[in-house]
């Protein structure tokens, strides 16, 4: 997973990161702005997760996309 093409491409992936965690407002998506570790944090802080199971999330989440 190339994570610098993820980040160019955050518009098309907002969608996706939406509809797989509901709970990330837009606002925060918005601010994340394809920041990985914006994401981890924000996943570690809704869903009380340790940075370990957000990063094999977002991993999970994106292996394929890029």
């Amino acid at each position: 997973m190339n994570w610098d093409i993820i980040q160019g491409k955050w518009q098309q992936f907002k969608g996706t990161v939406k509809e797989k965690w509901g709970d990330l407002t837009d606002d925060e998506i918005d601010q994340i702005d394809g920041n990985r570790e914006k994401l981890s944090g924000k996943l570690q802080e809704k869903y009380g997760w340790a940075k370990e199971d957000a990063e094999r999330h977002i991993d999970d989440l994106f292996r394929d996309k890029s």
